[in-house]
């Protein structure tokens, strides 16, 4: 414990946290001005008659939310640009970027040309299956490709064949984004796992002295914790597939430029298990006509069972804290 602490010490510095207070505060302005602008180019949610019942008193809540705390990170990476340029930070940015403009376009096809699902799914998977190969090739091209993963608790990183890294990174991009997506169906639930899970990743950066990750960490930090006044229940805006994409994307680039997915599915479970319960869902029924929840993602399902939604993002905000300290600790082998 004591080697953590003086780890600590030695690799954390106050202007570490210039992204967060930033990305804080330009979130906290941005909202009560963008929310109004959503209003009035009636850029409301409609709800799908498959959802819950009572969900149906959210409709009009304005969607593409996303905008305010997307914003605030941009800013507050720029500003950290102009303190310390950073191109490994730089790229993180760009591609977590492109993940929300995909969302983007999705959230103007619901709200402007009135297709309630958006973009079709195949359009959907293959642009972020497009934006992750370039991710893949500019990491490449900037020497910052590895094809290393650290293993939890075993104090080890394996080298992996490159063919079998770049399908693995494909698919924790692809899975992460899509995972995050599913995670934002009730207010606050997606930008409060997202807290922990940036929390997560900013320390254990701090630990293994990334300081890129570190920035990038709390720039997302601050914006998710400043979207939160303005989304958590009851929610004046939803983040839409805007800020959900964005934020998968986030947490994808993270997890792989720290070498960490793996240690990923431990600190976002709570992401994986809202995607696992949708196929759980559809291949219990496909085989055998039978539902294995009351409703997925699996916060529905709660909400069936009769929990409020801040009971719901309560819980599994905790779990994710415990989750998040148990990935944590796995690392202290590597030191």
């Amino acid at each position: 414990m004591n080697n953590i602490v003086n780890i600590f010490e030695k690799n954390f510095q106050g202007t570490m946290l210039i992204p967060l207070v930033v990305s804080l505060l330009v979130t906290l302005v941005l909202g009560p001005v963008v929310i109004p602008w959503l209003h009035r180019l009636k850029f409301g949610q409609q709800i799908l008659e498959d959802g819950p019942v009572w969900h149906k008193k959210k409709s009009g809540t304005p969607i593409m939310g996303g905008l305010i705390f997307i914003a605030g990170t941009a800013v507050s990476i720029i500003v950290t640009m102009l303190i310390h340029y950073d191109l490994k930070l730089l790229m993180m940015s760009v591609i977590t970027l492109g993940f929300g403009a995909i969302g983007f376009i999705d959230d103007y096809i619901k709200v402007v040309k009135k297709r309630n699902l958006g973009l079709t799914p195949v359009q959907k998977f293959s642009l972020q299956a497009i934006l992750s190969v370039v991710y893949i090739a500019v990491l490449y091209y900037t020497g910052n490709l590895t094809t290393e993963i650290i293993v939890p608790f075993a104090g080890k990183v394996i080298d992996m064949p490159w063919w079998l890294y770049i399908v693995f990174t494909l698919l924790v991009v692809l899975g992460t984004v899509n995972a995050v997506n599913l995670t934002d169906g009730i207010d606050g639930l997606a930008a409060s796992i997202t807290c922990v899970v940036s929390l997560f990743f900013a320390l254990a950066a701090i630990m293994l002295s990334e300081n890129s990750t570190i920035y990038f960490s709390f720039a997302i930090l601050g914006g998710c914790i400043g979207f939160l006044f303005f989304n958590r229940y009851p929610a004046k805006v939803f983040m839409g597939d805007t800020g959900s994409l964005f934020l998968g994307g986030a947490v994808s680039v993270i997890a792989v430029g720290m070498k960490m997915p793996l240690i990923l599915v431990i600190a976002g479970f709570v992401y994986l298990f809202e995607a696992l319960s949708v196929i759980m869902q559809v291949t219990s029924f496909k085989l055998i006509g039978k539902r294995i929840f009351k409703m997925t993602p699996i916060h529905h399902h709660f909400e069936m069972c009769g929990w409020n939604e801040i009971k719901i993002v309560s819980v599994f905000s905790l779990v994710t804290l415990i989750l998040c300290v148990i990935a944590f600790l796995s690392l202290i082998s590597l030191l």
